[in-house]
């Protein structure tokens, strides 16, 4: 069961009365404005794993699930009212995909005591449930993914960044800065010169980022960019012939949208990745089977595949399976949202339980505890072949300075809690 609707129309819905599906699982989705292109794969994914869900299996232990879609244009007073708007109705996890809207959420899901689950982003320091009991941001936090970067760097040249100069190219945002904390370390433990070059929201105007580039000549560069900010980017690359080889995205950077506009220029372009790409699972059986060939895909029904859409089914089936566990630990197949954030605290995703879900080596293994929300931290490099039209994998999951993530994240998230007067939760 899934619904489609504002947030005005939601308002009239909920004080109509409830759904009657037991399991509802909000979508705070954009499938319009300058972030549309990322935004609708992944809520394609997620919206289409649910149905498998309903249609295969029933639901989830025998509670069919009513999936709320609420559009939010990226924008994070939306994505608020959206929030409010939906939790009445039994809202067991919020996905917000935005880290603006997460950071506003933070302190109202906590008071509200409904967990949320932002999936290799929003606050970083959020992986400590000491502090961050109700948010969880497994698989990979974005330091975790700058770490990455700079480990990656750090063995295609020798082990050697002394002298070197790096690019920073972000959104200007919550989202965008989220990074630069730990660059910054790395930058004074590694010897590289950061050069931070911030681009304002959509990110469209980047000419005096990319003339700036040209002048300066990094070694790299390095994109947290999002929307149509990712492919304005990549082509303002193109057109000042910088190397494709040396321009790496973080995750939210590397989508088949992002590259295409570019066409044959943007071969070569490298962005991080923490699940696999492409169609050859066999989730993908049952999707066919269950769903599409009924006519029930979500949106166009185009984006099969694509690395963004296979983030919105990873994200759906994390929440399926936080579900499928807080069930089990509490007996009872109706389940509440403080029973959810149970099952998201002791969820366990391990190569025999992700093959067993039909998706065989599809991410990093990694598990959750009270202390720690935010998972193994690994994270892949791919690289776009753009004359087959496809992301190449080019190393192995590739762990993160999990001793200065653990340090920077203490480091913020006590100072957090200092200020925010928050007892520890793991006592």
């Amino acid at each position: 069961m899934k619904k489609t609707l504002t947030t005005l129309a939601l308002g009239a819905t909920l004080a109509a009365g409830p759904a009657l599906a037991e399991l509802t699982f909000p979508s705070l989705s954009y499938r319009t404005g300058p972030y549309a292109a990322n935004g609708i794969p992944f809520a394609d994914g997620y919206a289409d794993y649910f149905a498998m869900l309903n249609e295969r299996d029933g639901g989830i232990g025998g509670e069919r699930i009513n999936m709320i879609e609420c559009e939010t244009g990226y924008n994070t007073e939306k994505g608020v009212e959206c929030y409010e708007a939906t939790k009445g109705e039994g809202a067991l996890v919020y996905q917000p995909l935005s880290t603006g809207i997460t950071y506003q959420l933070i302190p109202r899901v906590s008071a509200d005591g409904i967990p949320m689950h932002t999936l290799g982003y929003g606050r970083t320091s959020a992986s400590n449930g000491e502090v961050f009991p109700w948010v969880f941001n497994y698989p990979a936090t974005y330091w975790d993914g700058a770490s990455v970067a700079i480990k990656y760097l750090l063995d295609e040249n020798g082990g050697d960044l002394s002298g070197k100069k790096i690019a920073l190219v972000y959104h200007n945002s919550a989202y965008g800065k989220e990074p630069i904390r730990t660059l910054t370390e790395l930058s004074e433990e590694h010897g590289f010169e950061l050069l931070e070059l911030p681009v304002d929201h959509p990110g469209q105007e980047q000419k005096s980022q990319w003339l700036q580039i040209r002048r300066e000549r990094p070694d790299n560069v390095i994109m947290w960019g999002w929307g149509v900010m990712n492919q304005v980017a990549i082509q303002e690359a193109v057109n000042i012939r910088y190397p494709m080889d040396q321009f790496i995205g973080i995750w939210w950077s590397g989508s088949e949208n992002d590259v295409r506009p570019a066409g044959e220029g943007a071969d070569g372009y490298k962005a991080l990745n923490f699940h696999a790409v492409g169609s050859d699972f066999e989730l993908y059986d049952d999707l066919e089977e269950y769903v599409w060939s009924k006519g029930n895909a979500a949106g166009a029904g185009d984006q099969h595949g694509t690395v963004l859409y296979n983030r919105g089914l990873y994200a759906a089936m994390i929440a399926a399976e936080g579900a499928r566990k807080a069930q089990e630990i509490h007996g009872t197949s109706a389940i509440t949202p403080a029973m959810m954030r149970d099952g998201l605290e002791q969820l366990e995703m391990t190569e025999e339980s992700m093959a067993e879900l039909g998706l065989a080596g599809f991410g990093p293994t990694f598990s959750a505890s009270c202390e720690n929300h935010g998972g193994s931290g690994r994270a892949a490099i791919n690289q776009w072949n753009a004359s087959e039209g496809k992301w190449e994998v080019l190393t192995d999951y590739i762990q993160s300075d999990q001793e200065l993530i653990a340090r920077l994240v203490q480091e913020d998230s006590m100072a957090y809690a200092e200020e925010n007067n928050i007892e520890l939760a793991c006592q």
